[in-house]
């Protein structure tokens, strides 16, 4: 369902069955667990958070570690220019 290193690898899928026995599965909600940073970066004009994790991990996919560092579910908030981002370590 996930590609793997996806923030939602480790998240028990559950699953209801309707009323016409249609078996739906779904993710249990992800809580974003605290994440420290060991460095900072500075976001510049037009880049995306894809941008910044390629730049500091060799790895876009893992833009959801500096979105869980910088306590944010959505990406686009944090692709300010000039703004400053914790980053943290590429595992953890």
């Amino acid at each position: 369902m996930f590609f793997k290193g996806s923030r939602y690898e480790n998240v028990i899928t559950e699953s209801y069955t309707d009323a016409r026995g249609v078996v739906l599965r779904y993710k249990r909600t992800r809580f974003i667990p605290p994440t420290p940073a060991r460095a900072a970066t500075i976001v510049n004009q037009s880049e995306r958070l894809d941008h910044i994790a390629h730049r500091v991990y060799q790895e876009p996919e893992l833009f959801w570690r500096i979105c869980d560092a910088n306590d944010a579910s959505w990406p686009p908030d944090l692709a300010e220019p000039g703004r400053l981002l914790k980053v943290p370590a590429a595992e953890g």
